[in-house]
């Protein structure tokens, strides 16, 4: 996540960007009245080919005029974004309701402009199932490769190497209880010593697994840092960021896909804590982006391609968890800023596509869409409640502590020298976690094979040590096996599963940021997997030595099977995704979609909500908003309230002692006036005033817009020259009649921008900001323009507010 500098360097991106006394990025320069609409943290597009936008004409009020306007034609660049901007909503959505509006006049006219019209409909459709195909077939390959490659690590199929443990054994005659110790598996020390027990055998076998894990990460990290820097970290983040109307390109570009890709395959194999849920969200988005290529309409259109990436958000979480409602109900409540009714509808129909093709490739061999799936059906009383809530209390505390500890760590990463060495950090880490977790049979196993085994509820022919209990088959009914005593075997697993979520608990906060791709869903899952069943077995065994005590004694008689410890496993964790994250809804459907247990809605609420409770009272942040700001995205948080009752003045700029706000004249500066306030000034805009004097506004003109645009016209308008005069109005301005051609810009003036009072009250500001999606609004006074507040202005502001350091907003 520190590739943000990186990233600006390279792209020539200037800091103290003013001539004034005043370091700030984006303090309105004000030497001849110009603002700084620099927003660093203004979106920019999410790649490169956003030219030929059609020009944006004040909602499509453009004048006629007798004379030539050479930008009647849309230029190539016109009303895009330079990198690390932030898109414009109105402009975006008024646009785009005049392009419909032309294609629906037109599709009266004849057979094809109506053909044209219907395919323009469908498109969004069509790409929605583009979108589904390629995140499902991606998740699938990623699921396969990462089961292999995690087998790999402790021995080869000799039926064939590309075969897992599993698939190799398959075919294998061996009884169910030997089911792993199949003849066609080899362990390294059969292969290598023709024998498996012994000291020296374990020794290699250890050894190996050391060193395929340093292997699998060292490679990760290597393309990552070679090919694409944007493939690392979970995604989610940048993506909530970008969702909001930011731009970084190539965030989502060909190259972050394919590495992201590959290296999330070869991170998780290494036996990292970390899952691959949150980088299948960013590759699902890549997907999305990737594809807005082939329409016209989303590849010009920066607000609708976001509502694509929305529904793409959608499809990740859906081939992640196999719960395609989950997921969008995950893109509706954790990542997307905008959200109408339309892309609810195409987010289900891209996350229904992209489980359906991951159903159809079957990565795990048994017809479902995720690795621990499971199924119980014994109901649950009522007591238990309070050891759900017990669990939602420990999710809450751990999400907390998590989240500060891995953001001080990010943030030391960050300011001292260990952020230069990510290579060397990826070793160290991955060899510390690869040497504590061989001689754990919890830890050695991949992280979503131990929540499968923790989620399982005991049957008759389980060989697994958490099912070792004292049999007693004579009270045996059916399938059910009642509640019984603990054997040797469940005893030294639950001492392993105590040192595995001492391990997994602290281990996380150093590998959650690291250079190569890294997920937090299944570790944080991990984590309450484990403290759910340790509960669940000693509540289980309680029951069962003390049912005569008043609490077990209405409803659970001896031989009856009361306790699941399966399903404390499950609460467990969706209380420790929900205290890292702070989802609710999306997390309670992702994780009864999960287990397909519908009766045990109740208890996965009740944890959620009391885990969000407790980490809401430690610190209001999930983990992705504390990495936006450790990041300085320029986030506005929808969620949040403004109670402070400061007003517009007290936030625009200028301020009182600072020089005048730079703008340009209607019909009064020459193309050399404007060329030297364009280089002078960093301002990604400026207003149009009827003259200096009055002050009165007319519109507002982008900084983009007017270098493309004086650049065209000198190639290709006869007679333009530096002294040529530019004019905003309808009509040319009366000149003498020696004077040179003058340049007509209308098209390019925004003839309806936001403007507020100087007396408007903040809170109301910060709403329009949030609601509307502005980059900047301009400020009057009696129908004067006074200044303007810029949306990293607001965002500043807020942080000032709550006492953290304003300069942090913008890319650190």
């Amino acid at each position: 996540m520190g590739l943000e500098a990186l990233a600006m360097d390279q792209k020539g991106y200037r800091r103290g960007s003013f001539q004034s006394s005043t370091s700030d990025e984006d303090m309105l320069e004000i030497a001849g009245a110009s603002l700084d609409f620099s927003m660093a943290d203004d979106d920019p597009p999410l790649d490169r080919e956003m030219g030929g936008f059609s020009s944006y004409n004040g909602g499509g009020m453009n004048g006629t005029s007798t004379m030539m306007d050479f930008l009647e034609e849309p230029l190539p660049g016109v009303g895009t974004y330079e990198d690390f901007n932030t898109i414009d909503w109105v402009r975006e959505k008024s646009r785009d309701r005049d392009r419909h509006r032309e294609i629906t006049s037109r599709s009266k006219e004849s057979t094809w402009a109506l053909i044209h019209s219907v395919s323009d409909a469908f498109s969004g459709w069509l790409l929605m199932l583009l979108i589904g195909l390629l995140a499902g077939s991606l998740a699938g390959l990623i699921d396969i490769s990462a089961h292999w490659m995690t087998d790999l690590k402790e021995g080869v199929c000799l039926a064939g190497f590309w075969f897992n443990h599993e698939h190799c054994c398959w075919k294998s005659n061996t009884t169910f209880t030997d089911r792993d110790k199949c003849p066609e598996w080899k362990s390294w020390s059969q292969l290598i010593l023709g024998h498996g027990e012994g000291a020296f055998a374990y020794i290699l076998n250890y050894f190996m697994y050391v060193i395929w894990a340093l292997l699998f990460s060292l490679l990760a990290v290597l393309l990552v840092k070679g090919f694409a820097p944007y493939a690392c970290g979970s995604g989610i983040p940048e993506i909530k960021t970008i969702l909001s109307g930011f731009i970084i390109r190539g965030y989502l570009g060909k190259w972050t896909l394919i590495i992201k890709t590959i290296t999330l395959v070869l991170a998780v194999s290494s036996g990292l804590s970390l899952g691959k849920e949150g980088p299948l969200v960013h590759v699902a988005c890549c997907c999305g982006n990737i594809l807005c290529h082939l329409f016209t309409k989303y590849r010009k259109n920066e607000a609708k391609r976001r509502e694509v990436l929305s529904a793409a958000a959608a499809a990740g979480v859906s081939v992640a968890f196999g719960a395609p409602i989950g997921g969008v109900l995950f893109s509706l409540e954790e990542v997307s800023y905008y959200f109408p009714l339309k892309t609810l509808w195409r987010s289900f129909f891209a996350a229904l596509v992209a489980a359906f093709t991951l159903r159809s490739i079957n990565p795990f061999g048994n017809s479902r869409l995720v690795l621990f799936y499971v199924e119980f059906h014994m109901p649950w009383h009522l007591l238990e409640l309070v050891p759900f809530i017990l669990l939602g209390i420990f999710g809450g505390l751990w999400g907390a502590f998590f989240i500060r500890s891995n953001i001080a760590w990010c943030r030391r990463r960050k300011t001292t020298k260990l952020g230069k060495y990510p290579v060397l950090e990826v070793f160290v880490v991955t060899a510390i976690t690869a040497v504590l977790a061989f001689p754990n049979e919890y830890t050695r196993m991949s992280t979503s094979e131990l929540i499968s085994e923790l989620f399982n509820d005991c049957g008759i022919l389980d060989s697994s040590k958490l099912c070792e209990y004292v049999n007693d088959f004579n009270s045996t009914k059916g399938d059910d096996l009642p509640d019984r005593a603990a054997g040797p075997g469940v005893y030294t697993a639950m001492w392993q599963l105590a040192l595995a979520l001492i391990m997994k608990v602290f281990i996380t906060i150093f590998t959650f940021g690291m250079k190569v791709p890294s997920g937090l869903f299944i570790p944080s899952m991990a984590v309450g997997a484990i403290a759910g069943r340790l509960l669940g077995v000693a509540v289980e065994q309680l029951a069962y030595y003390h049912h005569d005590w008043a609490i077990f004694s209405g409803w659970c008689s001896q031989g009856a099977d009361c306790i699941t410890p399966g399903l404390y496993a499950m609460v467990g964790a969706a209380a420790c995704l929900g205290g890292v994250t702070r989802m609710t809804v999306s997390l309670v459907v992702i994780m009864f979609e999960l287990t397909g247990g519908l009766e045990y809605i109740v208890p996965l609420m009740a944890a959620a909500m009391t885990s969000k409770w407790v980490a809401d009272a430690i610190g209001r942040e999930g983990i992705y908003d504390a990495h936006i700001r450790l990041n300085g995205y320029p986030f506005l948080e929808a969620k949040e309230e403004f109670s402070h009752k400061t007003l517009a003045m007290d936030v625009m700029r200028p301020r009182r002692n600072d020089p005048p706000l730079t703008v340009i004249t209607q019909d009064s500066m020459t193309v050399e006036d404007v060329e030297t306030i364009i280089n002078e000034t960093t301002y990604s805009g400026y207003p149009v005033v009827v003259s200096r004097e009055s002050q009165r506004l007319v519109g507002f003109v982008l900084r983009r817009d007017l270098i493309i645009s004086i650049e065209n016209a000198r190639k290709k308008q006869d007679g333009i020259v530096s002294t040529s005069v530019i004019y905003f109005t309808d009509h040319s301005p009366p000149l003498p009649p020696s004077s040179p051609s003058m340049l007509k810009l209308r098209s390019i003036l925004d003839l309806s921008p936001f403007t507020v009072t100087d007396q408007t009250p903040m809170e109301i500001v910060v709403d329009i900001f949030r609601k509307l999606g502005l980059r900047q609004c301009l400020v009057t006074h009696n129908g004067k323009l006074l200044g303007i507040i810029t949306k990293k202005d607001v965002l500043k502001h807020i942080a000032q507010l709550a006492n953290q350091d304003p300069d942090s907003i913008l890319f650190n």
